[in-house]
């Protein structure tokens, strides 16, 4: 494939990452003269006809939804292509890692670092956002962390657009179970609120080196993700409220963006936001596991400072897939 020129114009070179469909490569635009990744959806090859649709359609909507955002933290799409039977996408080269990679190469993330690479995705959901696009896997394969110290979001390939029919089976559970939000995994329609969720977990895993919610199979994952509260973060110094915030079950009890936003911006400075813990369910125990109510008060019994609806109320993935060392403009594909 190394050498291989895709549409009469770009030259693929190395491979610089690979998943479960497919594989990025870095590329040469030999018509504008410029480095970029190609992204090749290799599972067309092993599919129906019609499953071969749902993909390209699935390329397409990933390249239309990226195009709705105009963000520095959103990774530019080039380009959509159909060659050799399987759909390509040629997007902006990012020289750097996933957070991913960061992690598993430094075991966690320091929180003051956590909350500035979450703070530049929170700014890329919002942008996603007001362009009316859910992005529906937010997870740290699809962070990436430039050697500029760029922060970017990537890998829009099940993004829900505002307006636009679903190509989503009915039924069909999208998205890496891990970060999937507990509305998500009842069958509920996303919303922001579920990307903001996704992005509590993406930060939990950065601070502690695991995923709060990581089982031994799909299965019993989504039912911790319902039903379980993650144990407090014990490495997150002042980001841990923010991600106790996020990580409510109630997606009308979490932050909005723009509080999230905040919250973020002070924990990157090294304060603790006195915000967040409005929204942080009180107990005693430190710690939450299966069956507790999560939060910082007395065990089994939780209240919240926030006030929903005029009172005070109570209430409480497949793994992340391997990227490539190196640069990269996706995470898994």
């Amino acid at each position: 494939m190394q050498g291989l020129l895709i549409a009469g114009r770009y030259r693929l070179a190395e491979s610089i990452g690979s998943g479960g469909m497919g594989r990025v490569w870095r590329a040469h635009d030999e018509v504008l003269h410029r480095a970029v990744a190609v992204k090749e959806l290799t599972a067309a090859l092993y599919v129906s006809d019609s499953d071969q649709a749902v993909l390209l359609a699935r390329t397409r909507a990933e390249a239309r939804a990226a195009a709705r955002i105009n963000h520095s933290a959103v990774v530019t799409v080039h380009d959509v292509l159909d060659h050799d039977g399987r759909p390509w996408i040629v997007m902006e080269l990012v020289e750097g890692n996933s957070l991913a990679d960061a992690v598993k190469e430094q075991g966690r993330i320091e929180p003051r670092e956590a909350a500035r690479i979450g703070l530049w995705v929170l700014r890329a959901l919002r942008a996603a956002h007001s362009a009316g696009v859910l992005h529906r896997d937010v997870k740290p394969g699809n962070v990436l962390l430039g050697r500029d110290g760029r922060v970017l979001l990537t890998d829009f390939g099940i993004a829900q657009i505002e307006g636009d029919s679903t190509i989503t089976r009915t039924g069909e559970v999208v998205g890496s179970v891990d970060y999937l939000a507990p509305e998500r995994v009842r069958g509920h329609d996303p919303g922001p609120a579920s990307d903001l969720w996704a992005l509590g977990a993406t930060l939990y895993t950065a601070v502690e080196g695991r995923s709060p919610f990581r089982r031994t199979s799909p299965l019993s994952t989504m039912q911790a993700v319902v039903e379980e509260e993650a144990e407090q973060p014990v490495n997150a110094g002042p980001l841990g409220p923010v991600i106790s915030a996020l990580l409510r079950k109630e997606p009308e009890r979490r932050p909005s963006a723009e509080e999230a936003e905040q919250m973020l911006a002070e924990a990157a400075e090294g304060r603790r936001p006195s915000a967040a813990q409005a929204y942080v369910p009180t107990q005693t125990s430190g710690l939450h596991g299966p069956g507790s109510t999560g939060g910082y008060g007395t065990p089994g019994q939780t209240t919240n400072a926030r006030a929903v609806n005029g009172s005070a109320t109570g209430g409480p993935a497949t793994p992340v897939g391997p990227s490539a060392v190196g640069p990269t403009a996706v995470g898994p594909v």
